[in-house]
């Protein structure tokens, strides 16, 4: 909008006043419909002059001759100058016309608030989207080795190609390891463990077992077999037993190498149980020795060797210290020189 210079409104004719002129004789002298805006210090300017010469009485003519009053001659100039600079104000202050606002300028300015808050949300959010990214990395790399090795461990290239028993004392390991059989190209994860059991359940020589996976191809099974004690008789023959009455073998005839068992109570009695503890605890020096078991109660084991010498062993207490004090007096005494080892209690033995 071009702002255009307002025109000066003509000079007032000069008037020649016969007093000093005051504020009301200003007001009334001038046309009702013309109002001259004076210029900031003017009004007071002339209020203080017209008081002045209301108190001195009069007109103070001016000190050089021919001069006319200071009134007459700045009144109209500094009244038009006024009414210039107040019009001037009135454009200046006059509000532009309003233009209509496009959907296409509203749609621009909200993208660009869009944009800018999306920068300083960036900008105030770095490090958190740097830590995120550092441990969705993390994270990443992690499922990613983890995905691979489970797809490598459960695929072909870790099969059972080989079944290895170890322990097998008793027991015919190559007859465990083809029993074993069903397992060979099972992946060595899965393996199928409660298969090996029912497999390895049907011989009575395994006492407890466990599995070891080498990769890449081979599966070792580490037996504990169970320990026979003896044999007893039945009718129906005899039955090799262990410290716990598990039957191990059954045959007609006396099992070569192991002693029989006379024992009051069967196999879930006190008794049996004592007779175990001290077979158990006997060297293989001594137990190689026994012929005969017998116990009619759990303190009172007594046991024949091959010499046919007694050993009277008493209860299954101590049975450790009675083993060692039995092997020291052997090798002092050897059994075909005695008839009776008496070592129920280990401080003193009785030799006969």
């Amino acid at each position: 909008m071009v702002r255009r210079p307002s025109p000066l409104p003509p000079p007032a004719p000069p008037r020649r006043e016969p007093a000093a002129p005051t504020d009301d004789t200003i007001d009334e002298e001038l046309s009702p419909g013309v109002v001259l805006p004076l210029p900031t210090g003017v009004g007071a300017a002339t209020s203080s002059r017209g008081r002045s010469r209301g108190r001195s009485g009069g007109h103070v003519a001016s000190d050089q001759p021919g001069s006319e009053p200071d009134d007459a001659s700045a009144s109209p100039a500094s009244g038009a100058a006024s009414g210039a600079a107040s019009e001037d104000r009135l454009v200046d202050d006059a509000e532009p016309a309003e233009q209509p606002v496009g959907l296409l300028a509203v749609w621009r300015a909200s993208r660009a608030r869009r944009k800018a808050l999306r920068a300083e949300v960036r900008r105030f959010t770095v490090r958190q989207r740097r830590r995120r990214a550092l441990w969705a990395s993390v994270v990443g790399a992690v499922l990613v080795v983890a995905g691979v090795t489970a797809a490598v461990a459960y695929s072909p290239l870790f099969a059972v190609e080989r079944v290895r028993v170890v322990g097998a004392v008793q027991l015919d390991a190559g007859e465990v390891e083809a029993a074993l059989a069903s397992q060979l190209g099972t992946p060595l994860p899965l393996v199928d463990e409660a298969a090996i059991q029912d497999t390895l359940s049907d011989f009575p020589f395994v006492q407890s077992y466990t599995l070891e996976a080498r990769p890449p191809h081979e599966l070792v099974v580490r037996i504990v077999e169970r320990t026979p004690i003896g044999a007893i008789a039945s009718a129906s023959g005899y039955s090799v037993v262990d410290a716990a009455g598990v039957v191990l073998s059954a045959s007609t005839e006396p099992p070569p190498g192991e002693p029989i068992l006379d024992v009051r109570g069967g196999v879930d009695g006190e008794a049996f149980a004592a007779v175990g503890r001290v077979m158990r605890a006997l060297p293989p020096s001594i137990g190689d020795q026994v012929a005969a078991v017998s116990a009619t109660s759990a303190f009172d084991v007594t046991f024949t060797l091959t010499s046919s010498a007694r050993v009277v062993w008493g209860s299954a207490e101590e049975s450790a210290l009675k083993a060692r004090v039995l092997e020291t007096v052997m090798i002092a005494r050897p059994a075909d020189t005695v008839t009776e080892y008496d070592v129920s209690s280990p401080d003193a033995v009785v030799i006969r």
